[in-house]
């Protein structure tokens, strides 16, 4: 089947992952692949020397794939770069600072929790206040994006008081590595974790993690898990130019690179950043125009996925919402905040101001409740 026989998606995907994918990334995956084959591992190593090059300019710097949703990737640096007389310490903001807790105490790590909040950023002088009271704590990790809110966090601000301190940061980049401006030295981190089906836009499959070459050696040995340990994965790569341990996700890769490859053509992070900001600026001001209100202020908006307040209308109903936008062509995400009741649109993937608008125009239609009440509860 050639590209040009691929069916048309029957809705576009406005969440942070997975998101809707290029024909051409989607075509990328109708060939099979040996996992142990020169010509797949060469493929393999293509993406690990072209995620580098996304996150730092600087020599000695190495990535590493591993197989399942981010979350996994996320686990297996929690897992193994801690080691057994290490302590953590997660700034949360969100459902996924929270899951890397959630982590942390299922591996029985001693760990502190910093809660500032869902709709408010870390909280800096209490993280550095801790930081020089417990000299116990060895990492500290935070999410760049916290897509519960849409929030972006100041992830450079947090590294540098990290470093001050001289601890470990690991960075949950994961809705926003390649669609944000980013790097190593910049943000500071010593791990840098993100998916194949974010702001690259390939499909879901396999999550990666960047580190110095120093950084990955350091952490042999310490793993809590068989199938999540990141140096074993490392060095079987490093070793096997591309291979993997285990069974890889050849389908999820080939078609990642393509992904990569229309990323470059794109223009990289900077011209992808810049179409998701528009989207994001379009749909805020749509949005608004219709009677709804963010969550957040906007300052502390990422350009990934923002939040809007439900109508408190006893009409509305978020289900019969989305399924009168998703018979009209758009999938939106719910809520995710605990405070109060929220949705969620997206801006990431292959979707550009036109979508924004014609999505708009979509949610005019499916407003069958009270304008007034929209109005009344979002003032």
């Amino acid at each position: 089947m050639s590209q040009l026989e691929l069916p048309d998606n029957p809705y576009l995907l406005l969440t942070p992952g997975p998101l809707s994918t290029s024909k051409s990334v989607r075509a990328a995956m109708f060939r099979d692949w040996c996992t142990w084959d020169k010509d797949y591992n060469d493929i393999v190593e293509s993406v690990r020397c072209d995620l580098v090059k996304l996150a730092t300019e600087r020599d000695g710097y190495t990535s590493v794939l591993m197989q399942g949703s981010g979350t996994f990737s996320v686990e297996s640096v929690i897992g193994s770069a801690i080691p057994a007389d290490g302590k953590l310490l997660v700034l949360v903001n969100g459902a996924y600072g929270d899951r890397i807790a959630r982590i942390a105490s299922y591996l029985r790590i001693p760990t502190i929790v910093h809660d500032s909040g869902e709709v408010a950023p870390p909280d800096i002088p209490r993280l550095r206040r801790e930081l020089d009271i417990d000299a116990e704590i060895t990492h500290v990790a935070a999410v760049h994006c916290e897509t519960t809110t849409g929030m972006l966090n100041p992830i450079e601000e947090i590294g540098r008081t990290v470093k001050e301190y001289g601890r470990i940061f690991i960075v949950d980049a994961m809705s926003s590595f390649g669609g944000i401006p980013f790097s190593m030295e910049s943000s500071h981190a010593d791990f840098c974790i993100s998916s194949a089906n974010k702001c690259i836009q390939g499909v879901p499959g396999f999550g990666f993690v960047i580190a110095t070459h120093a950084t990955m050696a350091s952490i042999q040995g310490r793993a809590r898990s068989l199938s999540m340990d990141l140096y074993d994965q490392w060095r079987c790569m490093e070793d096997g130019h591309g291979k993997w341990r285990f069974t890889s996700p050849t389908h999820s890769v080939r078609a990642f690179r393509q992904a990569l490859n229309e990323f470059a053509e794109e223009g990289g992070v900077a011209a992808r950043f810049a179409r998701y900001r528009n989207n994001q600026r379009t749909l805020v001001r749509g949005m608004r125009s219709l009677g709804f209100r963010c969550l957040l202020e906007d300052r502390y908006h990422s350009p990934i996925i923002t939040a809007f307040l439900s109508p408190t209308s006893p009409r509305y109903s978020f289900e019969r919402f989305y399924q009168s936008l998703k018979r009209k062509g758009f999938v939106i995400y719910p809520g995710k905040v605990t405070i109060v009741d929220t949705f969620r649109i997206g801006n990431i993937g292959e979707v550009n101001c036109n979508d924004i608008r014609r999505l708009l125009s979509a949610v005019e239609a499916s407003i069958d409740w009270e304008q007034d009440a929209v109005s009344g509860a979002n003032s």
